[in-house]
């Protein structure tokens, strides 16, 4: 990928960011372990909005306006309520490990994703499942045998769920039958060396990937194909596409670590890129 203009920054000096969404004209996102949601106004300050104790993760709104977040090490499902966050769903029973990523469908139906072992206390990579939480609250197992469900994006048509499989090095799609349940599980794309966790789709179908371990990020067409790389200093831990035409892709950065180390060396940074193919489907 060719740019005539570098990246530019949108927020630095945060601890671990994540789960990047356009959404409402702004930009988006979890910082793990200052434990807020934020949004970049149009002023480009970043505004804390919400505190989530056990770690704030995948972001998502309801089709009335209401704000989704995941608790990561509660294991649970939030909404933003005008009384301030209420519980959805308790997930601990189901999900082995924090909580992480998520999407959530035009019907207000969330997928939810989870470590399944102790990454940070490197336990050995262990498989897990994938959770849907419906908006009444009723969740259950739509997928099993996941080496880290993680990113995951709908297609326009709503007929498509591709999740990273974080440590299998794979996007892994899925179709979606009316109630949510998912069937037709196929190998979307082989990654080679690189690790899918955040994603997001673009409009000709490609899926840009955002790898930690090989610093890039990628833009990989079904099959496997990669149509652009953009190299970064930090990892590459999740992006989105947004802005006024969706042509603008953010590229979340940072380090995988504890969050002692997070809060001390705040690497979190959150830069901007533009790109020719714009945003489509969920997030």
């Amino acid at each position: 990928m060719k740019n005539a203009l570098p990246p530019r920054v949108v927020a630095d000096g945060l601890a671990f960011a994540e789960a990047p969404r356009w959404h409402d004209d702004r930009l988006w996102f979890s910082d793990f372990y200052t434990h807020k949601v934020s949004y970049v106004g149009p002023d480009g300050q970043v505004v804390a909005v919400l505190d989530v104790p056990g770690r704030p993760s995948g972001l998502g709104w309801l089709p009335d306006g209401r704000l989704l977040v995941v608790s990561m090490t509660d294991r649970r499902l939030l909404r933003q309520d005008p009384g301030g966050l209420v519980t959805v769903a308790d997930l601990s029973k189901r999900a082995p490990f924090h909580c992480n990523d998520m999407v959530v469908d035009r019907h207000g139906r969330a997928y939810i994703g989870n470590f399944g072992f102790d990454l940070i206390g490197k336990a050995p990579v262990q498989p897990t499942v994938l959770l849907l939480v419906t908006q009444d609250g009723q969740a259950r197992v739509v997928a099993d045998d996941l080496l880290f469900p993680n990113g995951c994006v709908i297609t326009p048509d709503g007929s498509t769920l591709i999740v990273a499989e974080t440590f299998a090095k794979r996007l892994t799609a899925f179709s979606i039958a009316e109630d949510g349940s998912l069937f037709d599980r196929r190998v979307w794309a082989d990654l080679g060396d690189a690790s899918p966790d955040g994603i997001c789709l673009d409009a000709e179908g490609a899926i840009w990937v955002a790898s930690p371990p090989t610093s890039a990020f990628l833009r990989v067409r079904e099959g496997g194909n990669i149509t652009d790389l953009i190299s970064v200093n930090n990892q590459a831990i999740a992006c989105a596409l947004g802005g006024p035409n969706r042509r603008t892709l953010y590229m979340v950065t940072g380090r995988v670590s504890d969050e002692q180390k997070s809060l001390e060396r705040r690497l979190g940074r959150i830069e901007a890129i533009q790109v020719e193919v714009p945003g489509a489907g969920l997030p």
